[in-house]
């Protein structure tokens, strides 16, 4: 029997117990204590040194500030009648880099959409994406109305958003245009008191500061700054009138052909404009007909030789200084009176005249030997003080203050014909406000655009005894026989000028005239004055008697109507006056 072979048991080898080196774990804890200081530094550096900066890259991410409306303020009339306010609309942007981003130019359908909603051409829009592909923020449209930009909202349009403005309306459009101008696309004015008053009218805007999420929310209000509204302004117009005169003047452009015409009503009491009008005229509510030669103010831009108008001033000049009184005749002989080489020339003869035949036939030879009796300093003098040659007050932009001569040498002739209105050159605002002078019995107001309470101060330029007398007389000039009978309003003592005077261009005058209409009402107690300027008639109707007198008539029968003024026909010592002068004339 064998016996079997025993086999060793199977064992593990035993390891060799670690060995530790000191010099490497040295080394590990060094690189250790090296890590934890650096990031110990970094932190220190993060939250101490330098904390601003981390903060101000997460805001740049999540904090946005949003800009917070302000309306422009609202123009209105004396009466609170609005003529300019702000409405609000949506302007239509663009981030291209976000709608390239999300492939947004893939949804052809819906930019044809956006580009048919805006009146845009297809193909353009896609362009203007695409040309500023790296921008984060182009306008795609201003201006644009709630319907509208309901639509676009509904659209959903990635990179496409809508941001809060307002728009001008005007609700009395071409009536008021040149005098309340029109506003920008940004919102600031361009013309008449929208820009002169711009920084009155235009508010301050709020801004909101927020913090967003990725997703476009708001999770937090981090601060709030109070918006300024516009302030609102009362001008002194009186649109009801303001509409009367527009009408008629618009109706006399058209009917006689003219270039332009214009129309300036004052208040005599407080040198408040009530009225100033010009034709042609523009609609401000569309920016299509915004063309430089209608937006022009003719009222206070463009100048015009005055004419007979200047008769008034050159008879109380004459009153003034002793030259002549109210028994004073003048000799105008047979029509015509030579001065060197030139001759002055009457359109009908007048003969032997006093003062008032004088203004109410409009002689030419009468007011030039006034003229020739005194020192020619001594009527520049009289026409400066009525507002001739400065502003006129009303502080508008492009207001123009004429031509006043000044010379060191005057012939005669030149001196002569001073007098009735040739050689020196006034505004429609200018000479509205000298007839506003004479119907306060001499006080010189500065006009005003602005809404005033109460009588404005003004200075006393001229003896009211002798500004009196040339009120009365000028009232004949609107009589019978006068020479601007057409002037006349039924059932009101009415006082007013005509003149008529060929356009001046270069080296002379050329073949247009222009006729022109000054005056009062009433004259018991002067309460409107009123300037009406026909710019280059066509036709064979073109003297200020027969083209401007009709529209002086219509515009101040219904302002004194409107107004409530009384009537004051058959009253007082105008009447006196008139019969002095046909006694003259029947005594010829």
């Amino acid at each position: 029997m064998k016996k079997r072979t025993q086999k060793p048991a199977n064992r593990r080898t035993p390891k060799a117990p670690p060995v530790f080196i000191k010099w490497r774990f040295g080394l590990i804890c060094v690189f250790i204590g090296l890590a934890f200081a650096a990031l110990v530094a970094r932190a220190a550096f993060i939250q101490v040194i330098e904390p601003d900066r981390l903060r101000y890259e997460g805001d740049l991410r999540s904090v946005r500030v949003e800009e917070v409306h302000s309306a422009r303020g609202m123009i209105s009339d004396r009466n609170g009648e609005p003529l300019a306010v702000s409405v609000p609309v949506q302007a239509v942007w663009a981030d291209p880099v976000t709608v390239f981003k999300h492939q947004g130019l893939a949804k052809k359908d819906c930019w044809y959409a956006l580009a048919d909603v805006l009146g845009l051409d297809r193909q353009a829009l896609i362009d203007k994406i695409e040309a500023n592909r790296n921008r984060r923020f182009i306008y795609l449209q201003r201006q644009v109305r709630p319907a509208m930009a309901s639509y676009v909202n509904k659209l959903d349009l990635p990179g496409v958003g809508l941001k809060e403005e307002s728009r001008r309306f005007y609700p009395s459009a071409e009536v008021s245009a040149h005098l309340v101008g029109v506003t920008g696309i940004d919102g600031h004015g361009l013309e008449g008191i929208e820009r002169r008053y711009d920084e009155w009218l235009t508010g301050e805007h709020g801004k909101r500061t927020v913090r967003k999420d990725r997703f476009g929310r708001v999770v937090e209000h981090i601060a709030t700054e109070d918006k300024k509204e516009g302030q609102p302004i009362a001008l002194s117009i009186d649109q009801r009138l303001q509409a009367i005169a527009y009408r008629a003047i618009k109706q006399a452009v058209a009917d006689y052909r003219a270039t332009s015409g214009s129309l300036v009503m004052v208040d005599v009491k407080t040198g408040e404009v009530l009225a100033m009008v010009n034709a042609p005229s523009y609609n401000p509510n569309n920016r299509g007909d915004l063309k430089s030669f209608n937006m022009r103010n003719r009222a206070i831009t463009d100048v015009f030789e005055p004419g007979s108008t200047m008769k008034p001033f050159v008879v109380l000049t004459a009153l003034e200084n002793g030259v002549a009184d109210m028994n004073t005749v003048i000799d105008t002989g047979n029509g015509i009176m030579q001065i060197g080489g030139s001759r002055v020339r009457d359109v009908s003869k007048v003969g032997k005249a006093n003062l008032a035949r004088i203004l109410k036939k409009s002689s030419n030879i009468g007011v030039s030997k006034l003229s020739l009796a005194m020192p020619v300093e001594t009527l520049l003098g009289e026409y400066g003080s009525f507002g001739l040659g400065a502003s006129t007050g009303v502080e508008l932009v492009g207001e123009s203050v004429g031509i006043f001569p000044t010379r060191r040498r005057w012939s005669d002739f030149e001196r002569a014909t001073l007098a009735f209105g040739y050689g020196l050159s006034v505004t429609p605002a200018q000479l509205a406000r000298a007839y506003a002078t004479l119907g306060s019995l001499g006080v010189n107001r500065p006009l005003s655009i602005i809404k005033h309470e109460g009588v404005t101060e003004g200075k006393q330029v001229a003896t009211r005894d002798n500004v009196y007398k040339v009120l009365q007389m000028l009232e004949g000039v609107t009589q019978e026989g006068g020479s601007a009978r057409r002037a006349a309003v039924d059932g009101y003592r009415v006082g007013a000028k005509t003149g008529t005077a060929k356009v001046a261009v270069a080296g002379g005058y050329g073949d247009e005239y222009i006729g022109y209409t000054a005056g009062l009402a009433p004259i018991s107690n002067p309460r409107l004055a009123m300037v009406v300027v026909i710019n280059e008639p066509q036709g064979d109707k073109y003297y200020g008697g027969q083209v401007a007198a009709p529209v002086f008539s219509s515009v101040m029968k219904s302002a004194l109507q409107i107004l409530n003024i009384a009537p004051d026909a058959q009253t007082g010592p105008g009447l006196q006056v008139a019969q002095r002068s046909n006694q003259v004339d029947a005594n010829e």
